[in-house]
């Protein structure tokens, strides 16, 4: 069985996080490290791999990006996963969803080449673009069925069964590998890299794609080529020192309620 599970290198949030000239995101100025939300979806494709002792189980940690996004696949690794593809090329910077479904498509095609791809997993979203469109893209670029946003994963065979919940119910939705999975922060605590799984992840392949390993044309990806752009981007203002209630004699009431009155809180 050959499980590919995506992996995203993101600014850290507790970080200095900002924009490039062009009002792309800064990913090699800023300390960034493996999106959390897709920490759930190793957890989950290293899980399945267990429940199937005995069974011929690959996990692949994939990730494409600039230099710095090796951390993510090794934190991967480290957590894990068999081996690691980074996909890395200049030509991609600024792509927006469509162009980064394109190029990830491709690579878990050359992934599938030798050993048929059974099992995509990824996370809810990433914790930066926070779109949570790429299972959906991937599904229809691959021509596969999807089950998404997973609280609860099972597989028996090339079954997989979901549930997933939303504000109305819980809905049990089942489909046959080869199959898109993507997995909220609900489906599982994600595990910490042990020092053993640490010094083992050293010697775990990881391999570096470019677009022309792909046969994918920089001119279909990048900025020039992206359907969405931001067009500009406004600091967030400093925080100032909050207003001050005394109550005097029992006029603090009327003051909150004027104060919250005068933001149309009430």
């Amino acid at each position: 069985m050959n499980i590919v599970v995506l992996v995203k290198y993101v600014p850290d949030a507790t970080a200095d996080r900002r924009f490039e000239s062009d009002n792309t995101v800064d990913r090699v100025g800023v300390d960034g490290l493996l999106s959390e939300l897709d920490e759930y979806a190793v957890e989950q494709a290293l899980q399945i791999k267990e429940k199937r002792d005995g069974d011929d189980v690959e996990v692949t940690a994939l990730t494409l990006g600039p230099a710095e996004a090796e951390a993510a696949v090794r934190k991967a690794l480290q957590m894990g996963a068999d081996k690691g593809v980074h996909v890395s090329d200049e030509a991609v910077a600024g792509s927006d969803a469509l162009a980064t479904s394109l190029v990830l498509a491709k690579a878990i095609e050359k992934l599938g080449a030798e050993t048929k791809v059974d099992l995509v997993v990824t996370g809810l979203a990433s914790t930066d673009a926070s779109l949570s469109v790429i299972p959906a893209m991937l599904a229809e670029r691959l021509g596969l069925p999807q089950v998404t946003l997973a609280s609860v994963v099972e597989t028996q065979g090339d079954q997989v069964r979901i549930k997933r919940d939303t504000d109305a119910a819980t809905e049990v939705i089942g489909g046959t590998m080869p199959l898109i999975l993507s997995v909220t922060d609900q489906s599982g605590e994600a595990r910490y890299p042990s020092f053993k799984g640490i010094m083992a992840a050293k010697k775990k392949p990881l391999e570096s794609w470019s677009l022309g390993d792909l046969g994918v044309e920089p001119a279909s990806v990048g900025l020039d080529a992206a359907y969405t752009s931001v067009e500009s981007v406004t600091a967030r203002p400093p925080r100032t020192a909050g207003d001050i209630v005394k109550d005097e004699e029992g006029s603090g009431a009327k003051a909150l309620a004027d104060f919250l009155a005068s933001k149309k809180f009430i």
